[in-house]
């Protein structure tokens, strides 16, 4: 009997976009089970690939040039936002101020001011309501750099400008929001991939500090200076998802009153996911890496939960989760990391050939 397969991969990061890991899988599945309908979605979650899983589920989305802006280094960066339909522009921190954009890691001086940039672009093109896809941040300074190039004047004890990074938060004495150019009006709505708070052991700086270059050290810098960021901004740190980003998801919800919400679920919603998989036979999903922090908050974790784990497939370059449900990691099929990455469409191709031969 003919099955209803739902393909909803997130990005392989560095190496694939969603529309392409998803293509890549279909073709692999039909070689085994040509008669089988395949849904491809291709899904975010507010990290990377958010801008063309949105620009792939909104007919007339229009993708618009913010030109150069500053990059997360200080290097100039192409900025893009996506025009929709009704209004909305959506924006993607890691698209401007990402952590592959980095020529060398700096947890401490490392910038979301490219973020404001293209933000501010957007709303001179027009833009009524905001979303913002928060997650692959090189930063952790709080939104600090992306609230600055929107007007928000934050000043030393002499009244000159902080300067940019999470590790120079600590100077700032003054916050001056006269000059921050107000949200639009219909809104702003922040999609996160993680429920992280903004300050202690579960927070932005200890739990994705390392991964910035940040050393033990510099880990109680940075969470030193987001809370005093916090008490100069006022607003509540201890809102899930206010991590996330560097702790760019509590800046924008406290200077701008935005609201947080989980991005893959936005995605799902907006691509029509959830009802699909509502009559699917299997949902097969991916990402680069299945580990532990996938389960929290990000696309897979969300729709394992969505669909269950007796119908759900996970294809990953690495896995190293122990979560319960069928898996198939590139770098085993390949024989190394390095082979995976060299030839990533052609393995998802063999994953998705034995997923349709494995799972009905």
């Amino acid at each position: 009997m003919p099955l209803t397969v739902v393909i909803a991969p997130d990005s392989f990061k560095g190496s694939l976009s969603a529309r392409e890991a998803a293509d890549a899988i279909a073709d692999g599945w039909r070689t085994v089970r040509p008669d089988d309908e395949l849904v491809l979605l291709p899904q975010a979650d507010g990290g990377e690939g958010t801008l063309d899983a949105i620009e792939s589920a909104v007919p007339g989305a229009h993708r618009r040039s913010a030109g150069m802006v500053t990059g997360p280094d200080g290097r100039p960066t192409p900025g893009a936002w996506l025009q929709l339909p009704d209004g909305t522009a959506v924006t993607e921190l890691a698209q401007c101020s990402g952590l592959p954009l980095m020529r060398e890691l700096d947890a401490l001086g490392a910038t979301t001011r490219g973020l404001g940039e293209v933000i501010r672009a957007a709303l001179e093109g027009g833009a009524t309501s905001l979303v913002v896809g928060l997650g692959g941040s090189a930063s952790t300074d709080g939104g600090a750099g992306a609230l600055a190039a929107l007007g928000l004047r934050l000043t030393d004890e002499q009244n000159e400008p902080v300067r940019d990074g999470g590790g120079f938060l600590h100077d700032i004495v003054r916050v001056d929001r006269t000059d921050l150019v107000s949200p639009p009006p219909g809104g702003v709505t922040l999609l996160t991939d993680v429920t992280a708070p903004l300050l202690g052991p579960s927070g932005a700086a200890a739990v994705f500090g390392p991964q910035k270059g940040a050393t033990p050290g510099d880990v109680a810098m940075l969470d030193a200076g987001l809370g005093h960021l916090s008490r100069l901004l006022g607003g509540d740190p201890e809102a899930a998802g206010s991590g996330a980003a560097g702790g760019a998801g509590y800046g924008f919800a406290a200077a701008w009153g935005a609201h947080i919400e989980p991005g893959a679920d936005y995605l799902a919603t907006l691509s029509g996911l959830t009802g699909v998989v509502a009559r699917a036979d299997w949902l097969v999903t991916g990402e680069g890496r299945f580990d532990d922090q996938s389960l929290g908050g990000k696309v897979v974790g969300q729709l394992i939960a969505l669909a269950g784990r007796d119908r759900t497939a996970v294809i990953a370059g690495q896995v190293t989760s122990t979560a319960d449900v069928w898996t198939a990691s590139l770098t085993d099929l390949a024989g190394s990391a390095q082979a995976a990455m060299a030839s990533p469409a052609a393995w998802l191709r063999e994953a998705g050939r034995r997923a349709a031969t494995e799972l009905p």
